[in-house]
């Protein structure tokens, strides 16, 4: 029975996840087209250009692919030039997309271009690559998500440690079900808006490396 399982797991990790990820990711950006459009609408009167927020993030293998999301701060800058705070820079209409999750939506194009996967763990910066213990590198095994188990599970409320345990469990453990389940409990907190920010950031701490007690 066991070994069924295993069997059945990996025929839909090989086969079957990415067809799916393709299908359901053309299907949204066919039926969200006008949302797509109104939002980038407003992105463009409410925070200029570009429209688009890009940034560079480590993907299957450690492959490096460019991620894209709809700006939700303004680029304020201080005397020498240098970026504001986050807080600072994070307008209402900012949060309101973030809050909705509607900022994530560009990631579709990642789905479609195979960067991405509709559930997996979360693409992160590049520079936490050198910060990782062998145990929290395992999370680059599969293509990074526009959801995951740890998003689920408490998104930024959670820990660093807590958040690669649940993604090294989701790498182990690939299946049409527990996808199905994640994109269930996605869309659910997407409406009740939970998980947004951590307790001490609009987003979420920078991640600094792993004590000692959590390495493996």
């Amino acid at each position: 029975m066991g070994e069924n399982i295993k069997v059945n797991k990996g025929v839909y990790r090989k086969f079957i996840k990415r067809p799916m990820d393709l299908i359901l990711s053309l299907a949204s950006v066919t039926a969200l087209s006008p949302v797509l459009l109104v939002v980038a609408i407003l992105v463009r009167v409410k925070l200029g250009s570009p429209v688009l927020f890009k940034q560079k993030r480590p993907g299957l293998n450690e492959k490096i692919f460019t991620m894209y999301k709809f700006r939700t701060m303004t680029d304020e800058t201080d005397e020498k030039g240098d970026l504001l705070p986050d807080s600072v820079r994070m307008t209402s209409f900012g949060k309101t997309l973030r809050a909705t999750s509607l900022d994530e939506l560009p990631e579709l194009f990642n789905i479609i271009k195979g960067d991405m996967s509709i559930v997996g763990p979360r693409p992160l910066l590049i520079q936490y690559l050198e910060l990782y213990n062998n145990h929290q590198k395992r999370r680059h095994e599969v293509r990074p998500g526009l959801s995951g188990h740890a998003q689920v599970n408490g998104r930024n409320e959670i820990s660093w440690e807590e958040k690669f345990k649940l993604d090294v469990e989701y790498v182990d453990n690939v299946s049409f079900i527990d996808d199905c389940r994640i994109i269930r409990l996605t869309l659910k907190k997407v409406f009740v808006k939970e998980g947004i920010s951590s307790d001490t950031s609009v987003t979420m701490e920078k991640f600094e490396g792993t004590d000692e007690a959590y390495n493996n």
